[in-house]
């Protein structure tokens, strides 16, 4: 049994990192919940006891948790910018951790966190969960198989709501120093599925972000991004909060000499177009929407977490996976402070954003 703490009892924590923990409570015993606002982890707490009968315990500084020695692992679920500080705290203290998306927000930080897991020889996972979607494990098992034959370019669309509402819930939203902006926040799922299903190294990325309509924000509210490989495949990022009334949907896209597929919905939870040669369509084009973008994922991803550590073994979705996306928003972000291409290998942070005004 695995013992774990959850850091973390807001928006994600409550919506899918409690429920992901009561779903594993044959392999993991949730030992306390942590979050600054006391009344928050206490309910998180209470839902856990209701569904499981056991209720764990509650605590405001994460700190005394990440010293204690009945925990094996704690999950992050704070807000952006506390991932590399508390990750780097747990770590120290012989703590796996499975930390929310984004992994850090610089890539110095990312790459520490990284090393510092290996030294350690602790498991650092990544909440990019929409790669359990059943949709998205087709599509990698196509690509694995080579059906595509040459892959030419994939297209990742996020075109999502985010209203003056939500970003009042949580002061950090939006900012520079703690999150960055849809990019960051939002898009960078489905950015993570990109990289992962076009794979290779990343030579250069183009990019512009602009804030059309959040003016309470200090980030954007909209990117667009060309993302140039050097094996010659091309990913373009289409990413937004824009979108009138209400979230509309996110897309990914996949195109080679042999094969399209197309996987939509509100979170790519179902596949649209599935085109190779003796298939036409799939039975996954009939998929439900989540009741909510975050989708389905985080059971799996934490069943997997649980099963690294047991056997030893990379989480599915590791640090250095989690790093990949975020120097892919970094680079749109220093490319379009720079107004040119962004060359790979680089070093930026949100941090370097500080004072420019978006329009």
């Amino acid at each position: 049994m695995l013992r774990m703490a959850l850091i973390g009892c807001g928006r994600i924590g409550t919506k899918k990192h409690i429920e992901a923990l009561i779903q594993n409570t044959d392999r993991i015993e949730t030992v306390v919940l942590c979050d600054i606002e006391r009344e928050r982890a206490e309910k998180c707490a209470e839902i856990i006891e209701k569904r499981i009968g056991r209720k764990p315990e509650v605590e405001k500084d994460y700190v005394k948790i990440l010293k204690r020695g009945d925990i094996d692992a704690v999950a992050i679920a704070a807000e952006s910018g506390k991932h590399y500080e508390i990750t780097m705290e747990a770590l120290i203290n012989n703590k796996h951790v499975l930390v929310e998306k984004p992994i850090a927000l610089s890539t110095k930080h990312a790459s520490e966190m990284i090393e510092l897991s290996k030294e350690k020889n602790l498991k650092l996972g990544v909440c990019f969960q929409n790669r359990f979607n059943p949709p998205i494990q087709e599509l990698r098992k196509k690509i694995e198989e080579g059906a595509f034959g040459k892959i030419h370019y994939g297209v990742a669309t996020i075109r999502w709501n985010r209203n003056e509402e939500y970003y009042k819930q949580a002061n950090w939203r939006g900012t520079w120093a703690q999150d960055g902006g849809a990019l960051m926040n939002q898009c960078t799922h489905n950015i993570d599925l990109l990289q992962w299903m076009l794979g290779g190294e990343i030579e250069e990325v183009y990019g512009i972000i602009k804030n059309f309509n959040h003016p309470y924000i200090e980030a954007e509210d909209f990117g667009g991004a060309i993302v140039k490989f050097k094996d010659g495949k091309v990913g373009i990022i289409e990413g937004t909060t824009t979108i009138y009334p209400k979230n509309l949907h996110e897309k990914l896209g996949i195109f080679g000499e042999k094969g399209t597929v197309v996987i939509g919905g509100l979170a790519v939870n179902r596949i649209e177009e599935w085109r190779f040669k003796g298939e036409e369509g799939h039975p996954f084009m009939n998929l439900p929407d989540p009741d909510t973008v975050y989708g389905f994922g985080h059971i799996p991803l934490y069943k997997d977490f649980y099963e690294a550590i047991e056997k030893d073994r990379k989480p599915y979705i590791s640090g250095e996976d989690g790093k990949k996306a975020v120097e892919i928003v970094l680079a749109i972000y220093k490319s379009a402070l720079e107004g040119k291409p962004v060359k790979f290998p680089f070093n930026f942070s949100t941090n370097d954003m500080k004072g420019v005004i978006l329009k």
